[in-house]
């Protein structure tokens, strides 16, 4: 399998996952147009794909799947409990390509394991798995459980959320108090600090490579929550660079992570 962040953020987010028998996209918070040219870039023609999968509602992460699907018949792939709020925003997604789950399920040779995560609308994280090689992709969630680790545990590769830094929220932004206390809070996002906290035990369960991912444009920086999480890991005894590898996924074309039979 390998893997490539299209786009990571509030602009937009979008992941490309493909195997030896799939190709699919998760989230599309992109404008159809701008999904095929960034498609485009990395050789993937928008009729090779087999399924869209969605992690929730937020424009951030659908914002391209009615047109994108209806045009190129993709079918769309979210949990039952996602799928209600979604009906009215993914009206162009014919009946035939909604396509609903509750549970672990197939996509030919990869299996999808969906987890959910607290945020403020109903929201899932994926673990892809193909024999030995298994990824994962969790963000907007407001805090971590152990079902979460647990689920998200073994992966060679995690693009894990790394929303905010929590002194740049409080004191380097004109947000309204209520929303900085929303994104602070359980359903809301992950900080650097949890970020780094999560890290640390998915690195003692065989997590290699790490991608922090939708950071706010406001609240974060790709330089300082590398730096924020390198150091707090290195508190713990963990090197990056060694012991794990930690990137940041962005608004642009991040890099292809594959996992070898």
């Amino acid at each position: 399998m390998r893997i490539i962040n299209l786009s990571s953020g509030s602009d937009g987010n979008i992941t490309y996952i493909e195997s030896e028998e799939v190709k699919l996209l998760l989230d599309d918070g992109l404008s159809c147009q701008e999904t095929v040219k960034r498609l485009e870039v990395i050789g993937v023609k928008p009729n090779e794909l087999n399924a869209i999968l969605v992690t929730h509602e937020h424009s951030d992460h659908i914002k391209g799947i009615d047109i994108f699907s209806s045009k190129y018949n993709i079918p769309v792939y979210a949990h039952e409990d996602v799928w209600a709020g979604l009906d009215d925003k993914l009206k162009k997604v014919s009946a035939l390509n909604r396509k609903m789950f509750d549970d672990n399920f197939a996509l030919r040779d990869i299996l999808v394991s969906p987890v959910e995560v607290p945020h403020d609308v109903k929201c899932y994280g994926y673990s892809f798995s193909k024999g030995r090689q298994k990824i994962s992709v969790v963000t907007d969630l407001g805090h971590i459980t152990d079902k979460i680790v647990n689920s998200i545990s073994g992966s060679q590769i995690v693009y894990l959320e790394a929303n905010y830094d929590r002194v740049m929220l409080y004191n380097g932004t004109k947000y309204p108090l209520a929303l900085k206390r929303r994104i602070d809070g359980p359903n809301g996002h992950l900080s650097n600090n949890v970020s780094a906290e999560t890290i640390e035990r998915l690195a003692g369960n065989g997590s290699r490579q790490i991608i922090l991912s939708h950071l706010s444009k406001e609240n974060n920086s790709p330089e300082l929550a590398y730096n924020f999480v390198k150091d707090k890991l290195m508190q713990d005894g963990i090197k990056e660079g060694e012991d794990l590898k930690v990137d940041v996924a962005t608004t642009q074309i991040g890099a292809f992570f594959r996992l070898k039979q």
